[in-house]
């Protein structure tokens, strides 16, 4: 049954109860999700960590939110002042606006009133999430340009290059999802993955989203805009007190959001996973809250381990991963999807034609890769014997030159110079002989 009904019918002071119910939520996440963080990544370097504000390091992220907000605050010179103020203000507001569509429960009764457990709804209120997204990154590219310093605009630049590269492989991700639901709205879309959840049947889709979602946060290992190796501090350096603690607040608000996303799209929403879905009030009353809370978690986790295990990327790996490989691959399958519901709907395929069906285009599409990548490495490798023989045909072109450092293609042999040229060319006539 749709819940379109119920949104808008709210009394006023239960829609401030809302808003200030989900204010408040996204908070405390934010403060738990950064002790977490820590403990977890201390225990994989096998540290403490913070242990010693609150019942085991519980409330050091509160104290550290107090610290920040009665530092200090240093203002640039070069600094253009409106711009900057407003930077942070951007970025805080459109991480807790996303939260507005998110479902975090059925209906339930508050003070006496029969209420869907989320704050409104509309036919494309995903497309509304991304929107909210796209604005949320105006907040570090004014940042990174406000600042009047050359390593903060670099930072900037590079999140406007990763929203474009990465939301469009997020957005692709999201098609497959209306075309199974038939629907953009969030709770229509959790409705529809009863009984079977879409990260089973759309795992591509899944999978692209999560690889992007880890992009659009800018976390580890796509942390490119503020890198503290090359940029010091990225589009933030410039930025302290109580500035800085709305970047940090942003950004794990964001975690939270693209992981709550993720689970209204793929895993269900707040319906329990089985076998718990087998108890007749799993998915009835402030339960089905619980396990919203659950999946969330399970993805911040996600977050975390990626940041204590992987190194970060180069940004030419980075933005190829983006255009050649995700764009690509989630044309290619929403194509799939599409032909797949057409031949259901239409043709009336039977779904072992249509399993043998896949099967064959997967052992198609297989053999294409196979042969792109057998032509890409023999490229690879004539260009590697052409650089070689430009280098050996370089030196003997200066009789008497000094000894230089090998080419990387190349090993260093203390021989005459003649005898190396040789012993080259033999190699390379007896490759192409091979």
């Amino acid at each position: 049954m749709s819940q379109f009904g119920l949104f808008g019918t709210d009394p006023w002071w239960l829609v401030i109860v809302k808003v200030l119910g989900i204010f408040v939520m996204l908070v405390l996440l934010t403060l738990f999700t950064i002790w977490w963080e820590r403990r977890v990544v201390s225990r994989m370097q096998n540290r403490i960590g913070p242990n010693r504000v609150g019942p085991q390091g519980l409330l050091q992220s509160l104290m550290d939110g107090v610290k920040l907000a009665l530092k200090e605050e240093i203002l640039p010179k070069a600094a253009h002042r409106a711009v900057y103020w407003i930077a942070p203000v951007i970025s805080a507001t459109a991480a807790f606006l996303a939260f507005a569509v998110i479902p975090f429960g059925p209906t339930v009764s508050i003070f006496g009133v029969e209420t869907p457990l989320q704050l409104t709804d509309f036919p494309v209120s995903v497309l509304y999430v991304l929107a909210i997204a796209s604005i949320g990154v105006y907040g570090l590219v004014l940042a990174g340009w406000s600042s009047g310093s050359t390593y903060p605009l670099l930072g900037g630049l590079r999140s406007t290059a990763q929203v474009i590269s990465y939301e469009i492989a997020m957005g692709l991700s999201f098609v497959a999802v209306f075309l199974y639901a038939g629907s953009m709205s969030t709770s229509q879309i959790v409705l529809a993955q009863e009984p079977i959840w879409f990260a089973v049947i759309l795992l591509p889709s899944f999978l692209i989203y999560v690889t992007a979602m880890v992009g659009e946060t800018n976390r580890a290992p796509f942390d490119l805009p503020e890198a503290e190796g090359e940029l010091v501090g990225g589009f933030h350096t410039e930025y302290s007190s109580l500035k800085f603690a709305l970047f940090f607040l942003a950004e794990y608000i964001n975690m939270v959001t693209v992981s709550a996303l993720a689970t209204t799209l793929f895993l269900g929403g707040y319906l329990a996973p089985w076998p718990i879905s087998l108890w007749e009030s799993a998915n009835t009353g402030w339960w089905p809250m619980v396990w919203w809370l659950l999946k969330v978690q399970i993805f911040i986790f996600v977050f975390i381990w990626l940041r204590g295990t992987l190194p970060r990327l180069r940004y030419d790996q980075f933005m190829k991963f983006g255009w050649k490989v995700l764009i690509p691959v989630a044309l290619i399958w929403t194509i799939i999807v599409a032909a797949v519901r057409i031949l259901r709907d239409q043709v009336a395929l039977t779904n072992t034609e249509l399993l043998i069906a896949g099967v064959v285009l997967i052992l198609i599409l297989l053999a294409g890769a196979w042969v792109l990548q057998g032509r890409a490495e023999r490229r690879e490798q004539q260009r590697d014997a052409d650089r070689a023989a430009r280098a050996e045909r370089q030196l003997d072109l200066v009789p008497g030159a000094h000894p230089v450092p090998p080419m990387p293609s190349q090993t260093f042999e203390y021989t005459p110079r003649r005898s190396a040229l040789l012993t080259t060319q033999a190699t390379m006539k007896e490759a192409e002989d091979a």
